[in-house]
């Protein structure tokens, strides 16, 4: 029996690559059939290994799913950017490339940011999700959320629905 080292971790600069494999994967098998085709290739392409790279440098706060030195997933967060709504942190992106989906390292993730969040005085967070992410929308629930506002976003010619989930400090 072999046992998976499995770590939580800051993103490093030499990860960027896995990083927009990452997302490139996650994205395709979210948001395919929903965000209108032209659209999402466009998205996933200006978030490539250069784009990744400068966001690590710049120190955004990047969390990693390593499994024995592979990338599965990552978590992207900070403060919250509407402050019309009272939350403190936000969690700006959380994915996890399908073949490490279902497995609960979404979950581990997502405690890995707010853990962070907590630590630096940000105890309250929100997450958006589009409206036709069933996936996303059935996590965020089971990690405690509460639906807090609903919104709209154009994608090309498209407007589609996004739901704000609410954390409360705990």
């Amino acid at each position: 029996m072999t046992q998976a080292l499995i770590t939580i971790r800051r993103a490093l600069p030499g990860d960027a690559d896995e990083i927009a494999a990452v997302h490139d994967s996650a994205w395709r098998e979210a948001y395919r059939g929903v965000i209108p085709g032209r659209e999402l290739e466009r998205l996933i392409a200006r978030r490539g290994p250069d784009w990744w790279r400068r966001a690590i440098a710049q120190g955004s706060r990047l969390l990693v799913l390593s499994l024995h030195g592979t990338i599965g997933g990552y978590v992207s967060y900070g403060r919250n950017r509407a402050p019309s709504m009272h939350f403190d942190g936000e969690i700006f992106e959380l994915y996890l490339a399908p073949e490490y989906q279902g497995m609960g390292f979404g979950k581990r993730l997502f405690k890995g940011a707010r853990h962070d969040l907590a630590a630096n005085g940000l105890d309250s967070l929100l997450v958006w999700t589009l409206s036709d992410n069933a996936r996303a929308l059935a996590f965020y629930r089971r990690m405690g959320g509460e639906p807090v506002r609903r919104a709209s976003e154009h994608f090309g010619a498209e407007k589609l629905g996004r739901l704000a989930f609410g954390f409360r400090a705990h």
